[in-house]
């Protein structure tokens, strides 16, 4: 359950990135069945990278995160941000990111606004 609900608040955080940066863009769908799934792709591929890559990237950069006083972790948000646009752009559901400070600032929108889902969430189903 943990997992659906994670992803459901990370569809809403990239959805609502997509629609606020032109920068980062998803794929054009002809309807909205299409659009719903191809969210549910670039999610669930969000999902899986922060769940598996980020960790170890985390671990790999603790000095950095260390010297910037955690000011790295926006470096490693627009990371998996970009990971996950990299993966996605070999299928037919893609999420486009135009450069770094792109996915930097996406990274943050993402972030917050995953945050402020999470706060709504009642404590059961974090």
């Amino acid at each position: 359950m943990r997992f659906v609900v994670q992803l459901l608040v990370n569809a809403a955080a990239i959805w609502f990135c997509a629609w606020l940066l032109d920068g980062i863009e998803l794929a054009p769908t002809s309807s909205t069945g299409s659009t719903l799934l191809e969210l549910a792709v670039v999610a669930a591929v969000f999902t899986v990278v922060n769940m598996f890559v980020r960790p170890v990237v985390a671990l790999l950069s603790l000095p950095f995160y260390i010297l910037t006083l955690g000011l790295f972790f926006l470096v490693v948000n627009a990371l998996m941000l970009m990971l996950t646009g990299w993966i996605t752009s070999f299928t037919d559901f893609g999420l486009q990111v135009d450069g770094f400070w792109n996915a930097l600032v996406g990274g943050l929108i993402i972030s917050v606004a995953t945050w402020v889902l999470q706060l709504l969430i009642p404590g059961d189903q974090r």
